[in-house]
């Protein structure tokens, strides 16, 4: 395991670090890509990775977390675990900055990975097969165990250069992600661990882009998991009448679906991007009497429900979109009600939007755009993520995260069948990380300085 945390610093050995620094300059421009012999290593690493089965409904994160402890010996990290629910541990690694007085960087990623049907797959989702193109077929190659990994590469990269970090540098690695998050970064982005450890800027999960420019992404939509219901008299089936609950129930339907047909016509026509809308998918219905074959077909039942997903971009008119609600799709004049399963914020603790600036308010926005670019990387126009991410719940307490996953040339398969990211590509996100780790943690704000000779 791990050295462990020690929260209460003792300056002493930063300050005799820091004037070692100052008496014998490091300059330290560039690492070098791994060589032949380098390359099949840190593959076998993401491939081990790969194959531990963290997938729902039951995720064996005693094996991942394990692993992880082991790679955090290899590179002499500080490592804690944290179960805020047992049996959902928070792997927590650090990489001490030379400056404790700077806030640190907290780069995230969860462990967890959603099921997969095997039958689907081209090779079996916990296999980290490669094939003759180099592309490894896996569960959690793009979603999200390449990105944790790589942070972990590009630090031993880093370490092996010489570099040595300013800022403290944090590696989370969290469980249940992919079903909401709640016991793992919901909990611990309000803990008093999560506050001792002073983070100024967060790193999260993006999404592979199909083009050669990377994708970035300064805000999330946000889920509304809606339940509709219908009643009314039950009635032969023979019979036809105004109000059932099942004819009451698909004019809902009908007006949600036109709803959604707009906001997909803005996309389709290129004025907006997925994460811009309000996206509305049916996700259950349930209706009928039961019966031994099957349902009983003579007979109209009196209560009908829909389950839809909604996702709420924090650009959105929630007052708005809550008027439609109770008005359109689930008037109580048509014997309607709705509750939400779940019903997440589009705003942080002070009432503001759930967005994380994007211009030169934001130095560490501009500090990523330019750590790919020294990387060889390009860089897309900035975007809202069309799903949800842990990302939403540090927007929350009021710090700023991006999303970002190095996968360019990639086609986008989180959660789909045949998913895989090619190892070459999966090689060149450790540089662009390593590129982002040392522009972060050097970063010193204008007008600040780090500490002078006089303080040593």
């Amino acid at each position: 395991m791990g050295k462990p945390f020690n929260f209460n610093h003792q300056f002493l050995l930063h300050r005799l670090l820091l004037l070692s620094l100052l008496l014998f300059p490091v300059l330290i421009n560039s690492t070098t890509s791994p060589t032949q012999d380098e390359q099949p290593e840190i593959i076998s690493r993401f491939q081990e990775y790969l194959r531990i089965n963290t997938a729902h409904p039951s995720p064996d994160y005693e094996k991942s977390t394990q692993f992880l402890l082991t790679q955090a010996d290899s590179l002499s990290l500080e490592s804690q675990v944290i179960e805020f629910v047992k049996g959902k541990p928070l792997v927590i690694l650090k990489w001490p900055g030379y400056d404790p007085s700077l806030p640190s960087i907290l780069l995230n990623s969860h462990t967890d990975v959603v099921p997969s049907e095997n039958s689907k797959w081209a090779h079996p989702p916990l296999g980290a097969h490669i094939d003759e193109h180099g592309n490894i077929f896996a569960r959690g190659s793009q979603d999200m165990k390449c990105v944790g990994m790589q942070y972990l590469e590009a630090i031993r990269k880093l370490k092996s250069s010489g570099f040595q970090p300013k800022r403290s540098l944090y590696l989370s690695f969290v469980p249940d992600e992919e079903i909401g998050g709640h016991d793992g970064v919901e909990k611990f982005a309000h803990s008093d661990v999560f506050k001792s450890m002073n983070v100024d800027i967060v790193l999260d999960e993006g999404l592979a882009s199909p083009n050669e420019n990377y994708r970035l992404f300064y805000a999330e939509r946000t889920p509304w998991w809606l339940v509709i219901k219908s009643t009314g008299a039950p009635g032969h089936g023979a019979k036809l009448y105004d109000n059932s609950a099942m004819e009451n129930l698909f004019k809902s339907i009908e007006i949600i679906r036109r709803f959604r047909a707009s906001q997909f016509d803005l996309i389709k026509a290129g004025l907006k991007s997925e994460g811009d809308v309000i996206s509305v998918n049916m996700a259950s219905l349930k209706a009928g009497t039961p019966s031994p074959t099957g349902f009983v077909m003579n007979l109209q039942p009196s209560e009908a429900e829909a389950g839809f997903d909604i996702r709420v971009p924090p650009t959105a008119n929630v007052e708005s979109l809550e008027k439609r609600l109770a008005e359109e799709w689930a008037p109580a004049s048509r014997n309607m009600s709705f509750e939400f399963k779940q019903k997440g914020s589009t705003v942080d603790y002070l009432g503001k939007p759930l967005i994380t600036a994007t211009d030169s308010s934001n130095p560490w926005w501009t500090l990523l755009e330019e750590a790919i670019k020294k990387a060889n990387g390009k860089v897309g126009k900035p975007e809202i993520f069309p799903a949800s991410t842990d990302a939403r719940y540090f927007r929350q307490v009021g710090l700023p995260a991006i999303g970002f996953s190095p996968i360019a040339n990639t086609p986008v398969l989180l959660h789909d069948h045949n998913e895989f990211l090619n190892q070459a590509e999966y090689l060149k996100g450790i540089d662009v990380y390593v590129s982002i780790i040392k522009a972060y943690t050097s970063y010193i704000p204008p007008g600040r300085d780090s500490l002078s000779r006089d303080e040593l």
